[in-house]
């Protein structure tokens, strides 16, 4: 991989998508293998595809969520508070595959 620039990661899927898709991959597969699965796709496909990477310097990422995401929902039924942990827990496995991929872990 090509050294980290941050004012490159503005235009971050000309410049950074293969890394991109590799981090939410990472992160889709990691959480696939230790949540109920028909859920974790359905934030994957519904919510996250939708979802915005940002830089946040020293080594952190962000991951911005679309507007009511829990809404977004479509053919899985589940209580808005379950769905909500594991949205959280999927954003903070995004952002720590996205350090991990651009190499500050």
């Amino acid at each position: 991989m090509a050294d980290f620039d941050p004012e490159q990661f503005e235009d971050k899927y000309a410049n950074y998508f293969p890394e991109l898709q590799q981090a939410y991959k990472n992160a889709f597969n990691r959480m696939n293998d230790s949540y109920d699965s028909e859920l974790v796709h359905a934030i994957d496909q519904q919510v996250l595809n939708e979802s915005e990477p940002f830089y946040e310097g020293d080594g952190e990422f962000r991951v911005e969520l679309p507007d009511d995401p829990y809404g977004r929902l479509d053919g899985v039924l589940v209580e808005e508070e379950r769905f909500e942990q594991l949205l959280e827990k999927h954003v903070t496995e995004i952002e720590t595959e996205l350090r991990r991929v651009f190499e500050f872990e």
